[in-house]
């Protein structure tokens, strides 16, 4: 089926399965968008996440580091956003007396806090994902079923009940069908894609968090 029979057979649509058509095919752009929109997301994160561990695991001394940190909250993700974050909370500890173990754990809270932060931005649009993957088929389907519907209403007035006389109607409505696909499936993919990845750096983080606060601890025994 080309390109020119599609567009026909939706111009010939009727008004609800066109409007459904043009439902889909809106759903499908805006999915598209998301999709490009996260991947550079993750892309960016990960990266950010390279950079900064190659750094921290490199022995260099954590104030250093702490200072060449752009103050851009632009790339305050994974885990610079952690270290930064916990380190800021080291540094107003240490200031003012020793650090306690009730210090640390406010640190650790605030190492959570970052983690908690680094997720919600990463689900940003996810559910939009979801939602698209579910129940577009369903949308199409109705759309089919509408058409369908209402091409057999018109074969009851006609004086002659061939195949040619609902065929182009069905065709019509199957389309509905195929845009519901065409929306849902790369939603779908994107969206395992996605929580995966997700899911891989909230677990990388969270086991920096758990070797930086075991660092702090070390730092606070050798404080006293």
């Amino acid at each position: 089926m080309n390109e020119i029979s599609v567009l026909n057979l939706f111009l010939e649509a009727g008004p609800v399965v066109k409007s459904v058509m043009l439902t889909l095919l809106l759903t499908s752009i805006l999915t598209w968008i998301v999709i490009i929109e996260r991947y550079n997301f993750y892309k960016k994160i990960k990266k950010i996440n390279s950079d900064f561990l190659s750094r921290f695991w490199s022995g260099k001394d954590l104030h250093s580091l702490y200072n060449e940190i752009p103050n851009d909250n632009n790339i305050n993700y994974g885990s610079l956003n952690v270290f930064r974050s916990a380190f800021d909370e080291f540094n107003t500890l240490t200031k003012t007396n020793e650090i306690t173990e009730l210090d640390l754990e406010g640190i650790n809270r605030s190492m959570r806090v970052a983690i908690a932060s680094d997720e919600e931005q990463m689900n940003v649009n996810l559910s939009f994902l979801a939602n698209v993957g579910s129940v577009s088929p369903y949308v199409g389907l109705f759309g089919t079923v509408w058409g369908i519907m209402t091409s057999f209403q018109g074969l009851s007035d006609a004086t002659q009940a061939t195949i040619n006389a609902v065929a182009p109607g069905i065709s019509e409505a199957l389309v509905a069908t195929a845009m519901g696909l065409f929306a849902a499936i790369p939603a779908v993919l994107a969206y395992n894609k996605f929580a995966s990845e997700l899911e891989s750096i909230s677990q990388s983080t969270v086991i920096f968090s758990e070797e930086l606060a075991s660092i702090f601890y070390k730092q606070t025994l050798k404080n006293k």
